[in-house]
């Protein structure tokens, strides 16, 4: 990536690394993510400005835990921990590292000791996000402690001059009182960068790199009808015009009229698209599969089938455009240690072998917030670039049990109904998302005088940052009754109605 500065975050297996690194590019300061234990020539090959020490769920007195290589320790590069990199740098520096008595997990008030450093301009008490059980006990020879915690443990320390700096609290949540200053301190009081992160002037540099990259050659896009293929679209189209080709093909697990309002917008963008309608051939694959990632993989393979039948008929296409963005790159497993598969990502990891042609990822290290802004400046319309994130697999994933047409029909009628009470009372640009599930789960009913056997729509409503880590919407109960009410009485094959109350952790925020 041509910037002038970065930040390398090394990754030691926190659920936080991502945000982290998405903390530093919104300050404009360009970040990537590596495993800890990435050979140091890779990391020093890009010529950071600092080095970002991450957490991680061991301890780092266990043999085998991650630690920092004494190559990049003595680089001379500005290292900050946080949480496991605190404990760990401590401890490759001379400190000691102890299981504390009980654990510090969740808010918790920090005291400031020594004024200064990562903590300049903070005040004497603040609040912090901790997730814990070792601590430091003593710091390493020559540094000192900036802050400690309400039971007295360290919170933050620093060496002389600042180059080794580290912190018990997770400064990237939203949780942590002035988090975003403590990194601002560190990126451009201790590292010295410059704000050269700016993604109007990414988009310029990128329209050329497309162009060089591709050449006089033409490019195909299987369009879905969601943010990031679009904008990947969009972005390309500007760069070569015509010669890109989108397919957008209608699996029969969209929602309601999401196909025809999804063309409408692609004319309005003026990108060169086909339609294709292949539910039948997705619905007729889907028959008996219950399990979710068999699903997932499923839905993948007839997508693959059908796009390499659609996109044969175009003629001097040489590569493939994909909607890939850094997350998809990690959470697939294929960056950083410790990011376990959870899903797979059906636009990560490379083309069938009969399908020929280079892939094109132009959004492959933004993540999914940068990616709408970069809309936004390609003139997206807002509504689209608003709306709640939709899974690959789309309604299958939701639709719990064997996925039918006549199954898809009765989720597409109630989730319509959430979507406009919840546009009706304001709320939609709060959340995160909003959906309904349906269930395999039958129960008795009784409408009128007759009794009922049928299924039962779940309302899933969660409110994040950035959907690693969200917390369920304490929706009004006017709402959850206008909802319900509406649901039973109008949508035949639903009889009951039931709220999740969950978060993620320990739940996904999608059920499968």
């Amino acid at each position: 990536m041509d910037v002038k500065d970065m930040v390398v975050v090394l990754d030691c297996g926190s659920q936080y690394t991502q945000l982290i690194a998405r903390r530093v590019r919104e300050l404009e300061v360009y970040s990537e993510i590596l495993p800890w234990d990435a050979e140091p020539e890779e990391v020093l090959s890009r010529s950071p400005k600092g080095i970002i020490v991450s957490g991680g769920p061991r301890s780092c007195v266990e043999e085998g835990a991650p630690k920092l290589s004494e190559r990049l320790l003595k680089s001379g590069i500005p290292i900050l921990g946080i949480c496991y990199g605190m404990q760990m740098l401590a401890h490759q520096l001379g400190g000691r590292v102890v299981k504390a008595p009980s654990a510090e997990y969740g808010r918790c008030k920090v005291q400031v000791d020594s004024p200064g450093g990562l903590l300049r301009g903070f005040p004497e008490e603040f609040t912090v996000w901790m997730s814990h059980w070792d601590q430091v006990e003593q710091v390493p020879p020559g540094a000192r402690v900036l802050a400690r915690s309400e039971s007295g443990a360290v919170a933050a320390f620093e060496t002389e001059g600042g180059r080794i700096s580290a912190l018990q609290f997770h400064p990237e949540v939203a949780h942590t009182e002035k988090g975003t200053l403590a990194l601002a301190n560190f990126l451009f009081g201790v590292c010295g960068c410059e704000r050269t992160w700016v993604l109007t002037d990414w988009v310029d540099r990128m329209v050329e790199s497309i162009r060089t990259q591709v050449g006089d050659d033409r490019v195909i896009c299987g369009l879905s009808g969601g943010v990031d293929s679009t904008v990947a679209a969009v972005l390309t189209s500007k760069a070569i015009g015509d010669r890109l080709s989108c397919i957008f093909v209608d699996n029969g697990l969209l929602r309601k009229d999401e196909a025809r309002k999804v063309m409408e917008t692609y004319t309005k963008l003026d990108l060169n698209v086909k339609m294709v309608d292949a539910s039948d051939r997705f619905l007729e694959a889907l028959k008996g599969v219950e399990e979710p990632e068999a699903k997932r993989k499923t839905i993948g393979e007839v997508f693959v089938r059908v796009f390499e039948e659609e996109s044969s008929q175009v003629e001097g296409a040489r590569w493939l455009l994909q909607g890939t963005l850094y997350p998809d790159v990690i959470e697939s497993g294929h960056q950083g240690k410790g990011a376990a598969v959870i899903k797979s990502h059906h636009n990560v990891g490379g083309l069938p072998d009969f399908m020929k042609l280079k892939v094109l990822e132009p959004l492959r290290d933004l993540f999914k917030d940068e990616v709408r802004r970069i809309g936004a400046i390609l003139g997206v319309p807002e509504g689209f670039l608003k709306r709640h994130p939709f899974p690959g697999p789309g309604l299958a994933v939701r639709c719990l049990g064997e996925v039918a047409r006549e199954r898809l029909d009765v989720l597409r009628e109630a989730d319509h109904i959430l979507q406009e009470e919840i546009a009706n009372f304001g709320l939609y640009d709060s959340l995160w998302q909003c959906f309904c599930v349906l269930l395999p789960v039958r129960s008795v009913g009784v409408m009128g005088d007759v009794r009922t056997y049928a299924e039962t729509a779940v309302i899933r409503a969660v409110e994040s940052q950035d959907g690693m880590t969200a917390d369920w919407a304490r929706l009004p109960y006017e709402l959850l009754d206008r909802v319900s009410r509406r649901i039973c009485n109008q949508v035949r094959g639903i009889n009951r109605v039931v709220l999740d109350v969950t978060g993620k952790p320990p739940a996904t925020i999608e059920w499968e």
